[in-house]
């Protein structure tokens, strides 16, 4: 038995040593464990990077080889300036020029790397600390709300890559990125960013999202705004401030925050630039610039070609001028627009070399960029006198020739005078100055409709134009712009040139692609004709309708107003201007008893004053002077003592108009002209003198149809012979 209890005892181990070696199992098992595990983890890692290096290999072959990468050319910025040299506008894919990232405010970079990548100048083009923060937010989350790309992936995006969120596309983003650091300095890869990348409301790059925002140039851009500019980096459309200011804003103040943190601002500066106030962009670019600048790039393609690098045009615009103009346009609408029922206006001012100094095509170009100056065709009433009267006189009449105003019938159409009043006999002077629709349409029945119109497109107009009677009152419509360029040659002594708005184009180094030369112009008139025109319509400025455009410089012009004041008109010049103002609405309604001689000659006064300060005074070229023997013309009939009978006959005529014929002087002179009621004159446009009460012109008549007045025919009785009796 004492044996046995030894074998046992020497069998069962002690009770310490048994509690170690359960231990050491223990152990055993667990690092086993973990060994099992750190090796399967280290072999899939192995196979991890293995399928990853195939994957980069695969689509990195179906890129073309790295030796013919190259970084694509930005796209062609149009800068278009005024005649002084001031920005009007930047046109083209970027809408604005490259700036270098030493000349923009320091601001922007600061803000764009705080908010953006913060790491950006100790990364290699990946940032994988960033990558993994933004896997384990995204997690964390449950949804995509960060992303791990560097700013140097995002420029090899933008250069290279379409937007579509493909594993393919991500692995040639890793690739191109890891090219343009290799190639590239960081401040250079800053500066490609900051010139391509997309900041909302059609702004590609810092200096166009500058002007577009702020109306500045990128170098003057403030801390606060730099910060908005950061901001719309995360979402361009979203958070433009021209879309909801309120978030743009909002965003800023989280670019701040980051900016702060990072050391790049102190905390005076964040208090300061928080509290600067939210901005607020307009919806569209603004200014009437932007007219000129939309009709300057339909006219480019004519002149150079396609564009395919940065180019400056040198245009004639005075942007002094311009926005003068555009605030008169908008003063006078904001003050009676309601009251008269206006809302649009529209003015053009040409000096006689042709170049366009000024253009205004409506109100407000951010509400509306359809330019009502080139693009509107409107009727010019009795502003399209002035070609009838020309016609006129190149058939031999003269300022001094009478014709007896008097109610007439063409066929079926009456030109009413206003208010039903006539003159009786008058010199073809007081009638343009009166606007008399019944001489009006006596002269243009006298050399033919065909003439007038064939005078019109001599000077400058260029739109159709009916070939009939009612042509006299300005029936068929016309362009501010045309209409304006059409009356330079009254300015400049009769010569038509050609109407421009671009002085050269030349590239950012210099390279003249585009020169206009100032070639010659054509005469159009003769000396003599302009003579007697400027001295017809300088008394529409001092006598006559225009009253209230008159100013310190000789000048001249003509009223016009269409049919129930749909249309209010007024084309003057010096001998330095052409301006041509028109006021109506864009859905031909018509306006409250507005008339050219109101909201035109008060702007066209305005405009013109402005235009001329300072500049050496210059009278109207050509000169007339009334002499007997010019009088009277052999078809009219002068009664004894020139007086007109009361009351005034009414002539009817009938379809077919008389043929024109010879003029000749005559030695028998009348006595001064009267008028037959004291007092009283009365623009056939509409403005009543001299109360100038503004009342509206009216057409009793329809319109006639274009066959009014038929074939010029010869007849052995005239229509002045019926009018005299």
């Amino acid at each position: 038995m004492p044996s046995n209890r030894k074998a046992s005892a020497k069998r069962k181990p002690a009770k310490g040593k048994s509690s170690r070696v359960k231990r050491d199992r223990s152990r055993r098992g667990l690092f086993g464990v973990l060994g099992r595990l750190f090796y399967w983890c280290f072999v899939l890692a192995i196979w991890g990077g293995i399928a990853v290096a195939g994957i980069v290999v695969y689509y990195g072959a179906k890129m073309p080889a790295a030796t013919t990468w190259s970084i694509p050319d930005r796209a062609p910025n149009i800068k278009i300036v005024s005649a002084d040299g001031q920005l009007l506008a930047n046109r083209g894919m970027s809408g604005g020029e490259a700036v270098g990232l030493h000349e923009m405010s320091p601001y922007i970079p600061e803000a764009v790397i705080a908010i953006e990548d913060r790491r950006f100048y100790s990364h290699f083009g990946i940032d994988p600390i960033g990558l993994s923060r933004a896997m384990v937010t995204n997690v964390l989350g449950g949804h995509f709300s960060q992303g791990g790309s560097t700013l140097t992936q995002q420029l090899a995006k933008n250069l290279f890559l379409t937007p579509d969120r493909t594993l393919e596309r991500k692995v040639q983003e890793v690739l191109l990125a890891l090219w343009l650091e290799h190639k590239h300095t960081k401040d250079q890869i800053l500066e490609m960013y900051l010139n391509r990348v997309y900041f909302g409301s059609g702004a590609y790059g810092v200096e166009a999202a500058s002007r577009r925002y702020f109306g500045k140039s990128a170098r003057d851009v403030t801390l606060s705004e730099a910060a908005l500019l950061a901001g719309l980096l995360k979402a361009p459309s979203r958070l433009s401030p021209a879309r909801d200011p309120k978030a743009a804003e909002e965003r800023s103040q989280l670019v701040l925050a980051a900016m702060r943190d990072e050391g790049k601002i102190s905390a005076k500066e964040l208090t300061s630039a928080m509290s600067a106030p939210a901005t607020r962009a307009p919806s569209y670019w603004t200014g009437s610039e932007n007219y000129v600048a939309d009709t300057i790039m339909e006219e480019l393609p004519d002149l150079i070609g396609d564009v395919r690098g940065d180019i400056v045009i040198d245009s004639t615009v005075d942007l002094n001028l311009q926005k003068l103009a555009e605030q008169s346009i908008r003063r006078l609408i904001d003050d009676s627009g309601k009251k008269l029922n206006v809302t649009q206006g529209a003015l053009v001012s040409i000096d006689d070399s042709g170049a366009v100094r000024a253009m205004v095509g409506g109100y407000d170009y951010s509400t509306s960029q359809f330019d009502r100056a080139s693009e509107a065709r409107r009727q010019p009433g009795s502003a399209f006198k002035p070609f009838v009267y020309m016609a006129a006189l190149e058939a031999g009449r003269t300022p001094d020739s009478v014709r007896n105003d008097a109610p007439i019938k063409i066929g079926n159409w009456t030109p009413d005078n206003y208010g039903g009043k006539y003159f009786g006999k008058v010199t073809l002077a007081t009638a343009l100055a009166k606007s008399l629709n019944s001489v009006a349409a006596q002269l243009t029945m006298e050399v033919g409709p065909n003439a007038v119109v064939e005078a019109a497109h001599r000077m400058g107009i260029q739109s159709d134009l009916q070939s009939n009677t009612s042509i006299a009152l300005g029936t068929s419509e016309v362009t501010p712009l045309e209409l304006t360029s059409a009356y330079v040659p009254f300015a400049n002594g009769g010569y038509k040139p050609d109407i421009h708005f671009i002085r050269r184009v030349t590239t950012t180094e210099g390279k003249v692609l585009y020169d206009s030369g100032g070639g010659s112009a054509p005469r159009v008139v003769k000396p003599e004709i302009v003579g007697m025109m400027n001295s017809m319509m300088t008394g529409t400025v001092e006598i006559g309708t225009a009253r209230k455009a008159a100013f310190a410089w000789p000048s001249a012009g003509k009223t016009g107003t269409s049919q129930n004041s749909r249309d209010a008109w007024f084309v003057g010049y010096t001998a330095n201007l052409t301006t041509g103002v028109w006021f109506g609405n864009d859905d031909g309604s018509p306006m409250k008893k507005v008339t050219g001689g109101a909201l035109p000659a008060q702007a066209w006064h305005e405009f013109m004053v402005a235009a001329h300060e300072g500049v050496p005074v210059r009278p109207l070229p050509g000169t007339w002077k009334s002499t007997p023997a010019d009088t009277i013309v052999p078809d009219e009939i002068p009664s004894a003592n020139n007086a007109p009978p009361a009351p005034v006959p009414s002539v009817s005529v009938g379809q077919q108009a008389p043929q024109a014929r010879p003029a000749a002087p005559v030695a028998q002179a009348p006595a001064p002209v009267r008028a037959a009621r004291p007092a009283q004159t009365v623009d056939a446009d509409g403005l009543s003198m001299p109360e100038d009460d503004g009342a509206t012109a009216s057409i009793k008549h329809p319109v006639p149809p274009g066959n009014v007045g038929g074939p010029r025919k010869k007849r052995q009785t005239s229509i002045l012979d019926l009018l005299g009796g």
